[in-house]
């Protein structure tokens, strides 16, 4: 087992930088989500943590080892990839054993660290099969086997579930988490889906072109977004975001200081409610009316022409499209964002 220490890790294709000082501490044991939309970074992170690309500036150290010199079979981590990278000629047996054989481990070793591993995830009844007869999540536990048997300091996942179907994917990181707390293996996940990253991480990093946004655990990330871009990226519907200008005067008792520097107000779903028009935040027209069994999502239209989502935990909603409705704010839930993007403070 070890912690991970990521300083300043900085990457660049030639005069393009794509990776701008990530700066962060994975303790032992510890389960790190690196989470944000394609071409952000995330995948080359990981890869760099690999060894399979160069680092161009800082330094990754791993149990307090430096690896940034080191190839990836002296890192002693273990990678679980998207595609599985199953030998389709091999057995599960084979496929799970293969990285041991190489490393000139006994026989006898390497039938008891296969049987438990495969114990541990299910597979003893297909130990015999080749890939091509498995399903896609008895793939995916084939190519976590292959990864438990070497006892490595950390496992790296890059998008192991984005094959699977929706169902699947709910079980196996299920599966995943329970597995990565039964062994106490430091593990940085990567992952596009914000569901996924909130259920699995004790943290996580999101990433945003090559910057790490905010680094917390899922709730504090949620709950106190440090950007627009993460309160619009993480949570499912994201954040509302309205023009601070034109609810400046109905907010002033919020606290006027950080208003004035706020250009945008974000508000979670989940924090707006209903009331007659006239008498709240805004007023808006029904749009849209998203019935989901246990609640029902409101997509309203404001006189400015923005977006704003509301939760509603009625299943049986009476309000319909092109109906005019009165919108607040639960108090202590509004977000004050500057030009940049950044949070204003409250007590600025």
């Amino acid at each position: 087992m070890a912690e991970i220490a990521l300083r300043d890790i900085r990457k660049s294709y030639g005069p393009t930088e794509v990776i701008h000082g990530v700066s962060a501490d994975i303790a032992d044991g510890e389960l790190i989500v690196i989470v944000g939309p394609s071409g952000c970074g995330k995948s080359t992170l990981l890869r760099m943590v690999a060894g399979l690309e160069t680092v161009t500036a800082g330094s990754i150290a791993i149990g307090g080892r430096v690896v940034n010199d080191l190839e990836p079979r002296e890192r002693d981590i273990a990678m679980v990839f998207q595609n599985y990278a199953l030998y389709p000629h091999m057995s599960v047996f084979d496929n799970m054993a293969y990285g041991l054989k190489i490393a000139g481990i006994s026989k006898s070793d390497i039938a008891a660290k296969v049987n438990d591993a495969a114990r541990m995830l299910e597979l003893e009844p297909y130990l015999a099969r080749k890939p091509r007869q498995l399903s896609g999540g008895q793939r995916q536990r084939v190519a976590m086997g292959r990864a438990i048997v070497r006892s490595p300091s950390a496992f790296l996942f890059d998008e192991p579930l984005s094959n699977l179907d929706a169902k699947l994917r709910v079980q196996m990181r299920l599966e995943i988490k329970a597995l990565q707390r039964k062994l106490g293996v430091t593990s940085l996940y990567v992952t596009h889906d914000q569901v996924e990253a909130m259920t699995l991480a004790d943290r996580m990093i999101v990433m945003n072109e090559g910057v790490a946004e905010q680094i917390g655990t899922p709730l504090e990330v949620y709950n106190n977004p440090a950007t627009t871009f993460v309160a619009g990226f993480i949570g499912s519907p994201p954040m509302n975001f309205l023009d601070a200008e034109r609810l400046r005067s109905v907010l002033a008792r919020q606290g006027p200081n950080r208003l004035d520097r706020a250009v945008t107000i974000g508000i979670r779903p989940e924090h707006v409610e209903r009331t007659t028009v006239g008498n709240g935040l805004l007023d808006a027209t029904v749009a849209f009316i998203e019935a989901l069994g246990a609640e029902t999502l409101l997509h309203l239209k404001t006189d400015a022409g923005e977006t704003v989502v509301v939760r509603s935990a009625n299943p049986e909603e009476t309000v319909r499209p092109g109906e005019r409705i009165g919108l607040k704010a639960v108090p202590d839930h509004l977000f004050a964002y500057d030009a940049d993007g950044r949070r204003v403070a409250s007590e600025d």
